[in-house]
């Protein structure tokens, strides 16, 4: 049976104008999660230099643990939702090894915060930390040697958990350091490509079987889906197209077949990506299709995991 959970984002709670308690009581107590992606934002929790305010991020892992779930809590400078790179202002202005000296310090506050925290699973650094042509990633640092430091840094304070990193869903393999505990890959079947045209995934399901086959027989790892995409690769921000036009690209039938591909892959977990907009799409323009299909699957997954 495929466990399946999913990504929670501040970023996109305030973007598309949610409120962000509701929303993740939503997901636990209706759609029945228990395993989720949180972010550490950098930018959230330190808006002034060495002035951490963690009580956003606090709320968060209490709640699911107060429900039994399980945390993956992302890392770094580069974490999920765009720009990709959330630095402090005041990071962004320093020169690079002075920021990245700060950002060790921020890694180390937020591992020794978190670490023996109840509902702490792993750990994800740096979210697809080598994928150059995504993001708004102003210093254009893709340092392998940082990622390693961070890596060493993680696992002194926390040798405990497992790191993992993500992979994007292209064709690299990771055959350099650094080496996580897990890697996980991101999963897009529908994306924009460089002319600016919608483009449909063509890989078919043996590439991401064999991707993931081969990591575990070179590097001695796991794989899963840390990201599959549900919701729509737009043009625009989410608030500037029309929701017609949105579902062209994620209808319930595209998520529940996008569903199915990443099961039939044979990677576990499944982390979905998409949670804010099904929420949105619900509560602000009265269309629950999205939200009920993953409910449903929810309700589906529960059977099954009481019957086993």
């Amino acid at each position: 049976m495929t466990e399946m959970g999913v990504s929670f984002s501040l970023h996109r709670c305030s973007e598309l104008g949610l409120d962000k308690k509701e929303l993740l009581t939503a997901a636990i107590k209706v759609l029945k999660f228990r395993r989720f992606r949180l972010m550490s934002y950098w930018n959230i929790h330190e808006q002034r230099r060495g002035v951490y305010d963690f009580r956003e991020l606090d709320w968060q892992l209490d709640l699911i643990a107060k429900h039994g779930g399980a945390v993956s809590l992302c890392l770094g400078k580069r974490q999920p939702r765009w720009p990709e790179c959330h630095m402090p202002d005041w990071a962004a202005k320093l020169p690079n090894e002075e920021w990245r000296k700060a950002l060790q310090n921020y890694i180390e506050q937020v591992v020794n915060r978190y670490k023996n925290h109840p509902a702490l699973s792993s750990w994800q650094l740096e979210n697809e930390a080598l994928l150059k042509e995504f993001g708004y990633c102003p210093d254009g640092d893709y340092s392998r040697r940082r990622f390693r430091t961070e890596l060493t840094l993680v696992k002194k304070l926390d040798p405990n958990h497992p790191v993992v990193m993500t992979l994007s869903d292209s064709w690299g393999f990771p055959f350099r350091r650094p080496k996580p505990d897990v890697y996980a890959m991101s999963l897009y079947r529908i994306t924009i490509n460089k002319a600016g045209i919608y483009a449909f995934s063509k890989r078919p399901k043996l590439f991401y079987r064999l991707r993931a086959a081969f990591i575990q027989l070179f590097k001695n790892r796991n794989t899963f889906i840390h990201e599959l995409q549900a919701e729509p690769w737009l043009k625009d921000a989410i608030t500037k197209v029309s929701v017609d036009e949105q579902l062209r690209y994620m209808s319930p039938e595209i998520l529940q077949e996008t569903i199915d591909f990443a099961q039939q892959t044979g990677m576990n977990p499944i982390d979905l990506w998409g949670l804010e907009w099904w929420f949105w799409l619900k509560k602000s323009h009265d269309k629950p299709e999205i939200w009920n299909i993953v409910k449903e699957l929810q309700r589906e997954q529960l059977r099954l995991s009481m019957q086993s």
